[in-house]
C-alpha cells in the first residue's frame, strides 16, 4: 500500500493494529453483506475483549458468530439476535453483555458518529426499556430520547467493488449497514469483490468515497443463506 492507492495483499495487513479491547463497527445484515475474511481473520488473531457493533451476530459457526466461539466478544451492540444459539446461551449465562438498539437508531448511530455529530434525539424507544434513564426533551410537543453517536477503533465493511482509492460500491441488499458503519471507524477497511484502477467507477455510482477508507482487500466470498426456504412447484 503505497500513496493513494489503498490496496493490501494480505489480512494481516487489512487488520495491522487491531488489539484487545477495540471496537469494532461491522457492516452486514444477517448473513447479507458481511466482511466474511475479515471477520474469520479476527478470529484467527485471537484478539478478546472486543466490543462488536452491528445489527446481529451471524449465525452459529458463521460471519460474527465465528467470534463467540472463543468468547472473543465481551459486549455486543445489536438490534437483533435471533438466528445464533451461542449468543443466548452467553446472554443468559451473564458472560456476554448486550446493548439492543432499534435498527433504525443503530443506524443512525452510525451515521452521526461518522458525521462528528455526538448525539442526536429521536422518539423511538420513548416510554419502552431502551429510554430507560437517557434524556427526554420535548420538540413540538412530543418527547424524544437522546442517543449518543457510534464510532470505532476499526469498521470492517463489505463492497461490490472499490477503485484502489478506496471509492466503493455496494450492491443492493448487500449495501444494507456498511456505508453508515464505514465512515464511522478510525481504521476502516472495506474486503471486496472486485478492485477497478481509479477512474473506471463513474462518480454518481459511488457510494462511499474513498476519504473514509483506509485499507482494502479483494477477497473471496461464501455468501452464505442465513435460512433456505423451498416449495413445491405446484402442479
Amino acid at each position: 500500500m503505497a500513496g493513494f492507492n489503498k490496496v493490501v495483499d494480505t489480512y494481516e495487513e487489512a487488520l495491522a493494529g487491531l488489539t484487545d479491547s477495540m471496537t469494532v463497527i461491522a457492516g452486514g445484515f444477517g448473513l447479507c453483506g458481511i466482511p466474511e475474511g475479515l471477520i474469520a481473520h479476527i478470529k484467527t488473531m485471537g484478539v478478546k475483549d472486543l466490543t462488536v457493533v452491528s445489527n446481529n451476530c451471524g449465525v452459529d459457526g458463521f460471519g460474527l458468530g465465528l467470534l463467540l466461539e472463543d468468547k472473543q466478544i465481551s459486549k455486543m451492540v445489536s438490534s437483533y439476535v435471533g438466528e445464533n444459539a451461542l449468543f443466548e446461551k452467553q446472554l443468559l449465562n451473564g458472560e456476554l453483555e448486550v446493548e439492543l438498539t432499534p435498527q433504525g437508531t443503530l443506524a443512525e448511530k452510525m451515521r452521526a458518529g461518522g458525521a462528528g455529530i455526538p448525539a442526536f434525539y429521536t422518539a423511538t424507544g420513548y416510554g419502552t426499556p431502551v429510554g430507560e434513564g437517557k434524556e427526554v426533551k420535548e420538540f413540538d410537543g412530543r418527547p424524544y430520547i437522546l442517543e449518543h453517536a457510534i464510532t470505532g477503533d476499526f469498521a470492517i465493511v463489505k463492497a461490490w467493488k472499490a477503485d484502489k482509492f478506496g471509492n466503493c460500491v455496494f450492491r443492493h441488499t448487500a449495501q444494507n449497514f456498511n456505508p453508515m458503519a464505514a465512515t464511522a471507524g478510525k481504521i476502516t477497511v472495506v474486503e471486496v469483490e472486485e478492485i477497478v484502477e481509479p477512474g473506471t467507477l463513474s462518480p454518481s455510482e459511488i457510494h462511499t468515497p474513498g476519504i473514509y477508507v483506509n485499507r482494502i482487500i479483494k477477497g473471496e466470498f461464501e455468501k452464505r443463506i442465513e435460512r433456505r426456504v423451498v416449495t413445491k412447484e405446484a402442479v
